[in-house]
């Protein structure tokens, strides 16, 4: 079994197995498929979050288009789309649980599956470790 590696950065964790944006979205290559989320930093910046409203399955989004947004007690956030796509699957649990936004970032507080539609974009996505440092540099202002 592979061991999931993770840079932390205080309380925060940034798993390796995954691509950032510079707007705090991470993701996960699956075959074809792109699941997307907010990162450790995203939701940790956001507070308790309340609310998310997500896309309909079907919806073709390009690179940087909203996904969506994500409400806390503190702001509302659009969460915007690392690649271009079509949504195939959203997690619906984030309707009843949007707490899993904060509580499993990474793991049961994904948002969407898309079918990418140029998985070339990805290329252009942050590594961890150039995303951690960016992380690192918010931190130290």
């Amino acid at each position: 079994m592979e061991t999931e590696e993770r840079l932390k950065i205080g309380k925060l964790n940034f798993p390796d197995d995954l691509v950032y944006t510079k707007d705090h979205e991470w993701l996960r290559i699956e075959g074809d498929l792109a699941r997307i989320g907010i990162t450790d930093f995203a939701q940790d910046s956001l507070h308790e979050i309340v609310f998310c409203d997500i896309p309909e399955i079907g919806t073709s989004v390009e690179r940087g288009d909203s996904l969506g947004t994500v409400e806390s007690i503190k702001a509302v956030s659009d969460v915007y789309s690392p690649i271009s796509g079509t949504v195939t699957r959203v997690n619906e649990r984030l309707t009843e649980e949007p707490e899993l936004l904060n509580n499993s970032p990474y793991e049961e507080g994904w948002i969407v599956l898309l079918k990418s539609t140029s998985m070339n974009e990805v290329n252009e996505l942050l590594k961890v470790q150039t995303y951690a440092e960016m992380v690192e540099k918010i931190f130290s202002k």
